[in-house]
């Protein structure tokens, strides 16, 4: 269960909904995934101070982020912050995946919980070591952002290392009762 109300995870609601002020009508795709990297990733504010606030809530134990186990404790998640006005209507959650940790130290890939982004989703890939990256509907990435369009379905994956995915949900909205074998939507 998330500890909402430690002030690093506040400071996080805050900026987070200070970005999403400035994305609220773009829709997630390759497009605003182009985009994010290119003008929000890795030495922008919003960007960097995301990172920061995670990794000092995971460094710090806050009990905050990522705290409840999926898979164990090299796969666990937790909803910060239900949809609300501030948030521009979109939930925010943290995943921690640890693939080496699952894979008793070897370089594996972590396959997670499939599911269907029903509304999309918007997602800050913040590694927590050099070299860790999560699969996105494009590929790998590393530091920066993957956005997964509606109606895609994925596994999530992790590799190279211990990786948080700090995503936002339009409305919240996310199924697990996706199947691989459904077709993908035309725009991914």
């Amino acid at each position: 269960m998330s500890s909402s109300t430690h002030p690093n995870c506040q400071k996080l609601i805050q900026r987070v909904a200070e970005f999403l002020s400035e994305v609220e009508n773009l829709t997630p795709g390759r497009d605003l995934e182009e985009r994010l990297n290119r003008q929000y990733g890795p030495g922008n504010a919003f960007y960097d101070d995301f990172a920061r606030l995670i990794r000092a809530g995971l460094d710090g134990d806050e009990g905050w982020v990522a705290t409840d186990e999926v898979q164990g404790p090299h796969y666990r998640r937790t909803r910060v912050s239900p949809p609300t006005e501030a948030t521009r209507f979109c939930s925010i959650t943290t995943v921690y995946m640890d693939p080496c940790a699952a894979a008793g130290g070897d370089e594996e890939v972590l396959r997670g919980q499939y599911h269907l982004h029903p509304y999309g989703e918007i997602n800050c890939v913040i590694p927590v070591a050099d070299g860790a990256q999560l699969k996105g509907m494009s590929g790998w990435q590393g530091a920066g952002w993957t956005s997964p369009g509606p109606g895609t379905h994925h596994y999530p994956e992790a590799r190279g290392g211990p990786v948080v995915a700090l995503f936002f949900l339009p409305a919240g909205r996310i199924s697990y009762a996706a199947s691989p074998d459904a077709p993908q939507p035309i725009s991914i």
